[in-house]
């Protein structure tokens, strides 16, 4: 994160695929960290005008607007492009959660900017505001054994074992983007990485 503006309010995002029949998939991992960080703040997502689950709060003493799009994962770009102008959230002030097949299980890894890694809500986030350039809290789920296809890899629940390490992937990965808005980019690396 840059120089912090009290004014401007940080937009962080958790990207996962709407219903319950998705609640519980790999894909889902950025929602159930956005879920676990309106626990946190001690607010509830309510539906916003944008296309998304939403709600201000504050993280620490950073004020923060917490979201989920409405939208499926591909098409995340436009709720969040929306979100952005509403609350007037410069993309340097944008957090990104999301799944990471290129890290293994449970890791939790940050970065800003860089490519979309064939992620396609990444992808559709970054031509919606106009830019890569933004902070994303990427959780490991590893690569799909033998030879499935990483999209349905991505959409199948997490497994039993996996079930049992979920809640502390979570809580690293709330942990982390508390540490990015609070002390920024390089020292939140530095104790993750």
């Amino acid at each position: 994160m840059t120089e912090r503006s009290a004014a401007v309010p940080a937009l962080v995002v958790g990207l996962g695929n709407p219903g319950p029949q998705y609640a519980g998939n790999r894909h889902n991992i950025g929602a159930m960290v956005l879920a676990r960080l309106a626990e946190r703040a001690g607010v509830r997502l309510s539906r916003h005008k944008a296309g998304a689950d939403a709600a201000t709060g504050r993280i620490g003493d950073h004020a923060v607007v917490l979201a989920v799009p409405r939208s499926f994962m591909n098409e995340s770009g436009r709720p969040v492009a929306a979100l952005a102008r509403f609350y007037k959230v410069p993309p340097a002030e944008l957090v990104v959660v999301h799944d990471e097949l290129d890290l293994p299980a449970g890791t939790v890894r940050v970065k800003q900017g860089g490519g979309e890694g064939g992620h396609n809500g990444l992808r559709s986030i970054s031509a919606a505001v106009g830019t890569r350039d933004y902070l994303r809290v990427r959780c490991g789920i590893g690569r799909p054994p033998g030879r499935m296809d990483p999209a349905d890899f991505v959409l199948r629940d997490f497994s039993a074992t996996e079930r049992r390490e979920l809640p502390l992937l979570v809580e690293t990965a709330a942990d982390a983007v508390a540490s990015l808005l609070e002390v920024g980019l390089l020292e939140t690396q530095n104790r993750l990485h």
